[in-house]
């Protein structure tokens, strides 16, 4: 049984060999970031485990970043009944569930009213994807569907992703942007 640390390695070698332009295939990404995530499920989970106990809260783990083509790469730890912020991700991304399960959430918000309406709604399991691609000002938001146990995810962005609050809000739609306290870990991956 192996370390987290070679699992990370694989799920991020197989990222950026899909992510080598500034408009990746996302299907394709995710099916093989799911293969790998599929193949043994109670092994990922074995092997993650001590990033699920860490008892840190939220916290964004930063695999990779790179700015040609723009990619972040992250794994995100979510507390028991976590939910996060609304924010726009930029040009593409996928949220794909690790270990536990997660409500993914697309909103978009009038630029006249400033109302979200929400676009969709995706459970995740282990394995699972949800992508974007192209969708201009969409908002996207990720719930923890537990009561009890931290879930895992990675994310895959083609933008930098350096904070979870959308800039330039302002008035009483920005409390809804407010972002709680959160721990951000790079991790060096070598090899």
């Amino acid at each position: 049984m192996g370390t987290h640390r070679h699992i990370l390695k694989t799920l991020r070698s197989i990222a950026l060999e899909h992510a080598g332009s500034a408009h990746p295939d996302l299907a394709s990404m995710a099916r093989e970031l799911g293969r790998v995530v599929h193949q043994d499920a109670s092994s990922m989970a074995t092997r993650l485990a001590s990033l699920r106990q860490r008892q840190r809260g939220f916290e964004q783990i930063l695999l990779t970043r790179r700015n040609r083509p723009p990619l972040s790469l992250w794994i995100v730890a979510w507390p028991a009944n976590h939910v996060s912020p609304l924010r726009e991700h930029g040009a593409w991304g996928l949220e794909m569930a690790l270990v536990g399960a997660l409500e993914v959430q697309s909103c978009r918000r009038d630029a006249a009213s400033n109302e979200l309406t929400v676009l969709d709604r995706q459970w995740l399991g282990p394995g699972d994807g949800a992508w974007f691609d192209g969708e201009a000002h969409q908002l996207r938001r990720c719930r923890n569907l537990s009561r009890y146990e931290t879930a895992l995810s990675l994310h895959v962005y083609g933008d930098e992703m350096a904070d979870y609050a959308t800039p330039g809000r302002t008035g009483p739609a920005a409390a809804q942007l407010k972002v709680a306290p959160r721990h951000i870990t790079a991790s060096r991956l070598h090899g």
